[in-house]
């Protein structure tokens, strides 16, 4: 590997760490890769055009995920309060179909209401005796991961559809998607590397799309499906989005990104769900 300048590249080892950086340079080495030889012409800076995209590549997939939780936050509360009457339901076994599981959600809502300091968890307290504060609430509060243990586990069946199909899909997909989402924001959020991460989780396929949508299967373990899935959701979320644009942008900003190891097809830009 060239290194043009020792003095920035030791800088960059001791600001980002030499374990963090290696996952970027292990694209770069030659088969096989056990051996430890790169390929002719690699430069350090190469890897850090790596790193710099992949970076930027979790911010701009954060931003979108924030948006499309906070509108799923709010989709369960409205409809479900709405359709129950009941301001209180995510604390209420009799809504429930596994009570084991909603004994454990119950203990992790437990879990984030003593240790939050936001005001109007205080507020509640101080005000009201109830021992729950209501929906609205909680889902503010709590990880995407526990909600979708309360909507997995909630037993009307035709809410969770209903539900599901505010965001143009069917219930497993939804829950699926719900579960893929939280593990790329958590991805994201501890600044793990995405770009061409292998991801074990997979989801159902969504066979009867309302929205446009990508016309042939695709590796479900690549962050590409996972971008799909937040343009899809973004149909319903924020139909006027410049989530393709700010894509189009960052990968020609670095085109040395090798888009196949992310799981895109050679011709994605023709897919219906990106023109």
């Amino acid at each position: 590997m060239f290194i043009l300048n020792e003095e920035k590249a030791i800088d960059y080892l001791t600001n980002i760490g030499y374990f963090r950086l290696s996952a970027y340079f292990h694209p770069l080495l030659k088969e096989p890769k056990e051996e430890h030889r790169y390929k002719d012409g690699i430069t350090f800076s190469m890897a850090l055009d790596m790193y710099r995209f992949d970076r930027k590549l979790r911010l701009l997939l954060f931003n979108e995920i924030e948006k499309i939780e906070v509108a799923i936050r709010s989709a369960l509360c409205n409809i479900i309060s709405l359709e129950l009457g009941d301001v209180f339901w995510m604390t209420n076994p009799t809504y429930f179909n596994n009570e084991q599981i909603f004994a454990k959600t119950l203990t992790l809502i437990k879990s984030e209401l003593e240790k939050t300091r936001e005001e109007f968890i205080i507020h509640f307290r101080e005000k009201y005796s109830n021992p729950y504060p209501p929906s609205w609430m909680i889902a503010e509060i709590i990880p995407l991961g526990v909600l979708y243990n309360l909507y997995n586990n909630f037993y009307r069946k035709s809410l969770k559809k209903k539900i599901a199909l505010h965001f143009g899909t069917p219930m497993p997909v939804f829950a699926s998607w719900i579960l893929l989402l939280s593990n790329l924001r958590n991805l994201c959020g501890h600044h793990a590397r995405v770009w061409n991460k292998e991801i074990l989780m997979v989801s159902h396929m969504l066979k009867e799309p309302m929205h446009p949508w990508i016309s042939f299967q695709t590796n479900m373990r690549r962050v590409y499906f996972r971008i799909c899935i937040i343009k899809y959701l973004l149909f319903t979320v924020s139909p006027n989005n410049t989530f393709t644009q700010k894509l189009k942008s960052l990968l020609a900003e670095y085109p040395m990104i090798d888009t196949r190891a992310m799981g895109f097809p050679d011709d994605w830009q023709n897919e219906p769900l990106w023109q």
